[in-house]
């Protein structure tokens, strides 16, 4: 028996029925927060879940689900403290911030404190380096950050409170946070309207200003063109190109007199005796350029990479060409090539074989499993008439 409520699931059919019927898997990002917003994480049965509801197996929805960090794979806090402690932030104090918050809750990297409230993590990069050092809450911004004000912001979490954020609406729990992640409004009372913005960053400008860096030859006071402007300054360069532009010259019409006062091809090799023609010019054959004696070959566009790379390994004895560019005519050893072998038609069973998978359905579908899902989330029950939360069970069984 899954431990999902009758409202996840029909908030799983909802998501589904947000993409085309044959790219239902594209549901799984959301379907995967989903889970978490009900368990705090995802869990093993999560997995499941969502491996059923998409008819796809649990390998590939697991690595999805361990591939994102957004993605915990544990029971997590109520608030999720991420600290970060990349490069700017780290130069601006984000170790000593994390390390402070590391001692006073008494928790690691990824840990939870034991009343379950809060989850410190160290990050990468939060994207706000002009804020530096950051910190977030359910990835709610706390800008310029120093250790006694992460102290500060931790406590009154533990206490029950809701300090806000330097930026956004007010913070909210990891799981009402996972529900927005999956798609759904945050229905608090004034969610949307809580917040501000945040400082504008002048960090950049101050520091340009600070050392005397500028763009080359900027003039702030350079007035911007509008499209019209643009266009026509664009045509009047195009005709001056194309006035500047050499006349072509024209072949004479007059014929040249010979010495007899005949008239003679221009171009003559003498009085009387018909022009030669002229030699055709091209470009050098790649034979007379090279000295190379390798015959010309049709490339194998038509061949699959497989097939291609699987020739120029080990092309057949009776079709390679002896000194082509990468390719090697196997011998037995005496310099005697073998009878032309089986290796193109072995390696094309074996794509055959193995067609690569589409995105519309890859290997391990169950292709059952999303048109009733996709039934469901269309009409709300099933053949038999049962209610959504029905639905999925019986679908599961058939």
């Amino acid at each position: 028996m899954s431990v999902f409520t009758d409202e996840t699931r029909e908030r799983a059919r909802e998501i589904i029925a947000r993409y085309p019927a044959d790219r239902s898997r594209s549901a799984l990002l959301p379907l995967l927060h989903l889970v978490q917003a009900e368990e705090g994480y995802v869990s093993p049965a999560g997995v499941t879940f969502c491996a059923e509801v998409l008819g796809l197996n649990k390998a590939q929805v697991g690595a999805v689900a361990t591939f994102y960090t957004m993605y915990k794979r544990k029971p997590t806090g109520d608030f999720l403290v991420s600290v970060c402690t990349n490069t700017m932030c780290n130069v601006l104090g984000g170790q000593e911030v994390y390390d402070t918050l590391s001692e006073h809750l008494g928790v690691g990297h990824d840990e939870t404190t034991a009343d379950g409230t809060i989850t410190l993590e160290h990050a990468e990069c939060l994207a706000a380096c002009d804020y530096g050092p950051v910190m977030t809450v359910n990835y709610d911004f706390f800008d310029g950050v120093d250790a006694s004000t992460a102290v500060g912001v931790v406590d009154e979490l533990r206490a029950g409170g809701r300090p806000m954020p330097t930026r956004g609406a007010r913070l909210c729990t990891l799981k009402e946070m996972a529900v927005q992640l999956a798609g759904f409004a945050d229905e608090r009372e004034g969610a949307v309207a809580d917040g501000g913005p945040g400082e504008p960053t002048l960090r950049g400008l101050r520091l340009a200003q600070e050392h005397g860096v500028s763009v080359l030859g900027f003039d702030p006071n350079t007035p911007i063109r509008s499209k019209a402007e643009a266009d026509k300054a664009a045509a009047e360069a195009k005709a001056k190109a194309e006035a500047a532009k050499p006349a072509p010259v024209e072949a004479s019409a007059a014929p040249v007199k010979g010495g007899d006062g005949a008239s003679a091809p221009t171009g003559a090799a003498g009085v009387g005796e018909p022009a030669k023609p002229a030699e055709a010019t091209g470009p050098a054959k790649p034979a007379d350029a090279s000295g190379s004696t390798t015959r010309d070959v049709k490339a194998p566009d038509d061949k699959s990479p497989q097939v291609r790379t699987a020739e120029t390994r080990q092309p057949d004895a009776g079709t390679a060409v002896p000194d082509a560019p990468g390719t090697k005519v196997p011998t037995d050893g005496t310099g005697t090539a073998p009878e032309a072998g089986d290796a193109r038609s072995a390696e094309a069973a074996g794509v055959a074989a193995n067609a690569p998978a589409g995105d519309g359905k890859p290997a391990g579908d169950e292709a059952g499993a999303q048109e009733r899902n996709l039934t469901e989330a269309k009409a709300g029950t099933d053949a038999d008439g049962a209610g959504p939360a029905d639905a999925n069970e019986t679908g599961a069984q058939k």
